[in-house]
């Protein structure tokens, strides 16, 4: 069908051909029609018509699930004179098309197929004239045949969550989802990211919803039907994949900044704690416009939660979605807001991809980099250094975790399929790795007043990497094209070697840098040679070449000597330093994150054998952050005597008054893991207002007492989710008493029952039972768990692991097996969707 597609768009550039002067406008490295997507030359998609504004009507058929709409398309040729205009219409079934002048219509010929629209003009225009096409059309979204992606689960646009109310445990609403093209979906579009324009949208709903759209809600309208329209106004231009509609049941909790409304559309249940999940936006908003020097460009800023949503969140503009996770209660809150940085990107975003939008799918670094990258920043200003470097250090770790990502250059003119831009490259390793390194080499003042002349230059427009380091460079006066062709047109990161020796002669440190992979890099380098517990900070360039060596002067044999001391150029570092002097590190290096991570994941290894690197990791159960507090009794040896001995009365202090409950928490299941038999203190725990540390006691408390099961058994859902083993251990009474109002809960925990067998073969095979328990029930949420679980695990890791794909499929041949056997007992058309449901996962994962 794509083929078929070029063959017109082919036809349609010959066409015009007679206007442009222009025999064929894509070289044939651009052109669809090669047998290796690979090898397409990804390019900013050609302007040959300008989008000016689009206004929509929209009535919604919620029996068919379909969108009855009807569309005001205004446009004008971009450069060269047409006689066409071509539309992204997927799926849509087109009524009338219609040249509109003033209060008259003139039909128009035009035909369509699955992907596009193809009108023909009443003449030809010039790039100054403007035109209005009227278009009746339907949108099919469940008929749309594109595919999603790991970052974006499905690409059908906009999405019917229990139209016909049938499931009583889920609220009607619908959603959009525009990134990356299937805004074209529900309206008829140039779908392309570097298209702007403004927008007016009426949505006509039942009354009991309230909507939610870009811009502002300037009317709405009671119907004599029972239904209301409301007209919500757009007056900036933005790019159609940032176009939303929301509709539902919705609570609206109201707040402010400056004269700015900034409001949380939430599921009732959560409205007393929306400002609890939300309330930071106001002081993001005001952090942000004068870290750019740019104010909040928008009329409004309000967010929603979308149930069953295909992705994270969205940045569509002034009207960002979440995932339904998002609405927390205060006993998750109370360990932390989760959703905090995810909260500060959607926002930054409204500067970044909103504002300024990338120009081409293969520059989304201009858009998703800035945005990872403002999470960072965020955790910095409001709670300190060490949150924000242990978010970057876990944002890095998910770069690396995929090989693949080490081929893949951030700027990219090849690529397979759009969506695969959007991944731990764009995001992770653009912004909280090559962007943080921009802003130490250049300093605060000339980053940051860099992106702000990014923005006010291309405000409203489109723009590409290159144009980044135009304003980096035109504020700072560096040249920076070695920056930009060693982290954004080339790929892969320095490995390093790194050694160091001192000559007690001549008083000097030599230490030696090694770059193991293939393509050098060059970068400025940072080393702390600590001397009495005191760093002196050096500051060299790595020159681009295999081995490099430095000597620093040294009173004495230095403790250690730290590497990338400041934690700022990403790479990965491979040292030849004793024990001993990763215990240094940990000590000296007070004010960085990662190096004290880095020092306590060597000495872990050695905690059974070696004293110093156990004390150390003692000392660092007490460190000032606590962080570095949770991962440390992350890494203790629950099984080793000596490590017991030592840690047991520090481990019951901090499960009893550490002021951080997930410290607390991870305390509490150190000491279930241990055996710990003192039920006090597990009974205390139980009282937290945390949904952690509820749960770790209570799995300590079952491990002690088992005759508590029924006690516990009624735990909340939200406590039982934060536990696999307590879930393990709760299952057998839920099974005994078919406690059908526990299969959802259990669902995740259960369908990773074989992979939870190899690390613990007695909680694996209580799993396991919990499995054929889930599967075989009659429940539509368990099983839509159960599918959905495989498959985003599968898009995520697939890749790079073959036999996930194949343990997967085996595992829902299981469910499936299960799922018939129950239907052929009791038969129901639930369980027949049910059975599809699991087959479609199965077809899906490949």
């Amino acid at each position: 069908m794509r083929k078929e597609l070029f063959s017109i768009a082919f036809a349609f550039c010959i066409s015009i051909s007679a206007y442009s002067q222009v025999t064929e406008t894509l070289p044939p490295s651009y052109r669809e029609n090669q047998s290796n997507k690979m090898e397409i030359f990804r390019a900013e998609a050609e302007r040959l018509t300008a989008l000016v504004h689009t206004k929509l009507d929209l009535k919604f058929d919620w029996e068919k699930e379909h969108v009855n709409g009807e569309a005001w398309i205004t446009a004008r040729p971009y450069f060269y004179d047409t006689n066409k205009l071509i539309l992204d219409a997927k799926a849509m079934l087109i009524h009338e098309v219609s040249l509109v002048t003033g209060n008259t219509k003139k039909k128009l010929n035009f035909t369509n197929d699955e992907w596009q629209l193809f009108i023909d003009l009443d003449k030809s225009y010039k790039r100054n004239q403007e035109y209005t096409v009227y278009i009746k059309y339907t949108a099919r979204p469940n008929e749309v045949k594109q595919e999603g992606s790991a970052a974006i689960a499905d690409a059908k646009g906009l999405y019917f969550i229990n139209a016909q109310g049938t499931d009583p445990d889920k609220p009607t609403q619908i959603w959009t989802q525009g990134e990356t093209e299937s805004s074209s979906c529900w309206f008829p579009t140039i779908d392309k990211p570097n298209q702007k324009t403004s927008q007016e949208i009426y949505l006509t709903v039942p009354d009991k919803f309230v909507t939610l759209s870009n811009g502002e809600l300037e009317k709405q309208t009671k119907n004599s039907d029972g239904t209301r329209t409301d007209y919500w106004n757009f007056k900036e231009k933005h790019a159609p994949y940032l176009f939303f509609v929301g509709v539902g049941d919705y609570a609206i909790v109201k707040d402010k900044w400056k004269n700015i409304d900034v409001n949380y559309y939430v599921e009732h249940e959560y409205a007393p704690y929306a400002k609890d999940i939300f309330g930071n936006t106001p002081e993001m908003i005001g952090f942000f416009s004068d870290l750019l020097k740019y104010e909040y460009p928008w009329n409004k800023y309000h967010q929603i939660a979308g149930r069953d949503y295909i992705s994270g969140a969205m940045e569509n503009t002034t009207a960002v979605l979440f995932a339904e996770d998002v609405q927390q209660k205060p006993g998750q809150l109370i360990d932390k807001n989760r959703w905090e940085g995810t909260i500060a990107h959607e926002l930054f975003h409204h500067w970044f991809g909103d504002l300024v939008t990338t120009e081409s799918w293969g520059n989304l670094t201009v858009n998703e980099s800035l945005a990872n990258y403002s999470e960072f920043l965020w955790f910095e200003h409001k709670y300190g250094k060490d949150r924000a470097e242990e978010d970057r250090y876990d944002d890095l770790q998910g770069y690396k975790m995929d090989p693949a990502n080490f081929n893949k250059n951030l700027v990219r003119a090849h690529y397979d399929a759009r969506e695969d831009m959007f991944d731990g490259v764009s995001y992770n390793k653009g912004g909280k790795g090559v962007l943080h390194m921009l802003r130490s080499f250049l300093g605060d003042e000339a980053f940051f007043g860099g992106l702000s002349k990014y923005l006010h230059d291309y405000e409203y427009g489109t723009a590409e990497a290159v144009q980044i380091r135009l304003a980096m460079e035109a504020v700072s006066g560096r040249d920076l094209n070695w920056f930009f062709d060693q982290w954004y047109f080339a790929n892969g990161h320095p490995q390093l070697n790194v050694a160091y020796d001192y000559n007690s002669s001549s008083k000097k440190v030599k230490v030696t840098v090694v770059q193991t992979q293939s393509n050098l890099f060059e970068f400025p380098f940072a080393f702390d040679v600590v001397i009495d517990g005191k760093s002196t900070r050096h500051h060299v360039w790595v020159a681009k070449k295999k081995e490099n060596s430095f000597q620093f002067d040294a009173s004495k044999a230095p403790e250690v000597v730290i590497p990338n001391a400041d934690q700022d150029i990403l790479c990965d570092l491979n040292e030849t330093k004793p024990l001993e002097a990763f215990a240094a590190q940990y000590k000296a290096a007070k004010d960085e994150f990662t190096s004290r991570l880095l020092a306590l994941e060597k000495l872990k290894d050695a905690q059974s054998t070696n004293e110093t690197a156990l004390n150390t990791l003692v000392t660092a159960l007490n460190d000032p952050y606590e962080g570095i507090r949770e991962r440390t009794i992350n890494f203790l040896d629950a099984n080793d005597a000596k490590v017991k001995s030592k840690t047991i009365s520090v481990l019951k202090k901090l499960a009893a008054s550490d002021p951080r409950t997930p410290v607390q928490a991870a305390a509490l299941n150190k000491l279930d893991e241990m055996g710990e038999t003192d039920l006090a203190i597990f009974q205390n725990g139980l009282k937290s207002k945390s949904f952690s540390v509820q749960a770790a006691s209570a799995a300590g408390i079952l491990r002690i007492d088992p005759s508590k099961t029924a006690e516990l058994a009624s735990l909340e859902d939200e406590v039982l989710a934060t536990n696999p083993k307590l879930i393990g251990e709760l299952l057998p009474t839920w099974i005994a008493n078919n406690d059908k109002s526990k299969l959802k809960v259990a669902a995740e925990s259960v369908a990773f029952f074989l992979f939870t067998k190899y690390e613990d073969p007695v909680l694996g095979g209580k799993l396991e039972e919990g499995f054929k328990w889930v599967l075989s029930a009659d429940d539509m949420n368990s099983t839509k768990k159960v599918a959905s679980t495989y498959k985003q695990v599968h898009k995520y890791y697939g890749k790079d692991n073959p036999q996930l794909g194949m343990m997967f499929r085996n595992l829902l041949d299981q469910a499936i097996s299960l799922k018939v056997k129950t239907n052929q007992n009791a038969p129901s058309k639930s369980l027949e969707e049910q059975i599809k449901i699991l087959s479609d996962a199965k077809e899906s994962i490949k």
